[in-house]
């Protein structure tokens, strides 16, 4: 099978053996283009098995990462119970109305995982929001300006073994509601059937929201990750335009393959450079890599599955 994604051939770009302090593994970041350099947003894993967030940079955004040798993120806050055995998983998004980044991310305690918020401006310090959907919650992913006056918000309860994408508006990013299903996962023998999940934040184009998820199939009872594309509609993000059956990127490399959690592509971040979008994807819950396509591609793929009724 051709994926339409090109992986780097410098691919893992971090492993645990970049980082400047010990640690199990480096995994599933966030990211953003700032001025000339990518900045990604780390989870790591320490070695007491909770993760943290710490900032990596590059000039070229595969080789060269400058990491911070301080976290970011990390739990212990006694304010912020809610994050007591990590934060996972970072989706940043550019809030060019409020001149800010918000950060949505996975707050894991011993009530469960919920979804959380944090703003910044420079990723040098955050202002932490609180948590935002109670648990059982995660995958979340704010979307980069408002719709129809509100701001909208990916994000994947768990309730009865269903885990669908749903969507939730928020007037001011602290009170969420009206709370909708989005993508179902789909049952059966198919790729994403077990579970589904938000990828990093919906990407705007002329066409519609570019929506990368994730979806799971259990195989002898083991979770396989890969990633999937969906099209939403511009100015009612509730429709969904497209969605396309087959997955895009999946575990085929050694380093997808073998690890923490073996056979996982997942992603929580994306960063447009001229036509092309670059992915930065954990594999196997062990390394960080890359992997980049045509954004045109991406869009008509998901636009040819809507016309052929697919979503």
């Amino acid at each position: 099978m051709r994926e339409l994604f090109r992986r780097s051939d410098r691919n893992p770009i971090l492993t645990f053996r970049e980082m400047p302090y010990p640690c199990n593994s480096v995994f599933n970041p966030g990211a953003v283009q700032m001025g000339d350099y990518t900045l990604l947003l780390l989870r790591v894993e320490d070695l007491e098995g909770r993760s943290h967030f710490t900032v990596a940079r590059s000039r070229d955004g595969e080789i060269g990462w400058q990491v911070e040798e301080t976290p970011l993120m990390r739990p212990g806050d006694p304010a912020h119970p809610e994050e007591a055995y990590g934060c996972e998983d970072p989706r940043i998004s550019w809030l060019d109305e409020l001149n800010q980044y918000v950060i949505a991310y996975t707050a894991y305690s011993g009530l469960g995982a919920g979804v959380a918020l944090a703003t910044t401006t420079d990723f040098r310090s955050v202002e932490r929001l609180g948590l935002m959907l109670a648990p059982n919650n995660k995958d979340a992913a704010v979307f980069p300006r408002r719709i129809g006056g509100k701001w909208w918000m990916l994000h994947r309860p768990m309730a009865g073994g269903q885990e669908h994408i749903w969507l939730t508006e928020s007037p001011d990013l602290r009170y969420w509601g009206q709370p909708r299903i989005l993508l179902e996962e789909r049952g059966g023998p198919w790729w994403d059937g077990a579970k589904i999940g938000a990828g990093p934040p919906p990407i705007e184009t002329p066409e519609g929201w570019l929506l990368i998820y994730h979806g799971v199939k259990m195989v002898a009872e083991r979770p396989t990750y890969r990633m999937g594309l969906a099209l939403l509609d511009l100015e009612e993000p509730y429709k969904v335009r497209g969605r396309v059956p087959y997955w895009v990127l999946g575990p085929m490399e050694p380093y997808e393959m073998s690890g923490d959690v073996p056979n996982v592509v997942f992603a929580n971040g994306a960063v447009v450079r001229g036509e092309d979008l670059w992915l930065y994807y954990g594999a196997a819950d062990t390394a960080v890599c890359v992997a980049n396509a045509p954004l045109d591609a991406l869009v008509e793929a998901a636009i040819r599955a809507g016309s052929r009724g697919s979503s």
